[in-house]
Formats: structure tokens, C-alpha cells, sequence
């Protein structure tokens, strides 16, 4: 099982969209085993884009970031970096297709709603920005079992 970090952006969380997105999570299979309300501070923001910093944009995002509260989930699943990319869909709402995150509520091509982790590095690096230990849970769900198929012992 994978974990990735996502996180509903403030105009995710300003456009009062964090139940309809987490909803398309949790009606896909995925389990979300970490969540906060929180307001990043600079210096996490720094942390967290210091592979942006010197870019035209970097600026911007990080006001953007920092500028109102987001959600920070650790959503865990068979596949789930690379299932969670293609939910958000294609990173400018513009360009985003139907079906997606981005595509069904975004159209802007700097408020993006929603960042997910493109690796299992990355996912690691980004939740341990954003969770301490213990706040990511481990726990079984009864539904698991109608979500992958363990017949041959371990999940597909």
C-alpha cells in the first residue's frame, strides 16, 4: 500500500469544495488515514517548494499558500500517487479534463484546488513536512475487503 500527501489548496477550501473532493477520494477506494485544517506557515511553504524557489512563480505560490487555510490528508491505496495524479487531472483547470478534480471545478491556471505527490520520495519527503508522528493512522476498514480483491492472501 502506498500513502501519498495530498492537499486541498485555500481555493479548494475558501470555494467550501473539501467535502465533494475528499467524497471523490473515498468513493474511489482510497483510504484516508491523515487529516488537518491548517494554516501553512512561510517557512513550511519554503520547505515544502524549495525546489521552485528562484522561479518566476515561487513568489506568488507561496502567498498563495500561505495566504488561507488548506487540508492536508495522507490518503493510503494500492497505486494510490499515481490513481490521486489522475483524479486531480492536468495541473492548469483550463486544460483539465471532465471527470477530473481540476477539470470538473477549476478553470484558472494559478488556483489549481489541490496537490498531490508525484513519487513515492516526494510522498515521503512532503508527509513528513506535514504530519508528526502518529498522526498518520493505521487501521483496517471493513470495506477493504470490497475494494480489492485478497483472494490469493494479499490484496491485488
Amino acid at each position: 500500500m502506498e500513502t501519498t500527501l495530498i492537499i486541498l489548496k485555500p481555493d479548494a477550501v475558501q470555494r467550501g469544495l473539501m467535502g465533494r473532493i475528499i467524497s471523490r477520494f473515498e468513493d474511489k477506494g482510497l483510504q484516508v488515514v491523515g487529516c488537518k485544517l491548517m494554516k501553512i506557515s512561510q517557512e513550511l511553504a519554503a520547505e515544502h517548494y524549495k525546489d521552485h524557489a528562484g522561479k518566476p512563480f515561487y513568489d506568488g505560490l507561496v502567498r498563495f499558500m500561505t495566504g488561507a487555510p488548506v487540508l492536508v490528508m495522507a490518503v493510503r491505496g494500492i497505486g494510490a500517487i499515481a490513481i490521486s495524479r489522475s483524479m486531480m487531472g492536468a495541473t492548469f483547470g483550463s486544460k483539465a479534463a471532465g471527470g477530473t478534480i481540476r477539470g470538473d471545478f477549476g478553470v484558472s491556471n494559478s488556483f489549481n484546488l489541490i496537490h498531490g505527490s508525484d513519487s513515492p520520495e516526494a510522498a515521503q519527503r512532503e508527509l513528513g513536512l506535514f504530519f508528526k508522528d502518529g498522526e498518520v493512522l493505521d487501521y483496517e476498514r471493513a470495506m477493504s475487503q470490497w475494494v480489492y480483491d485478497y483472494s490469493s492472501g494479499s490484496p491485488e
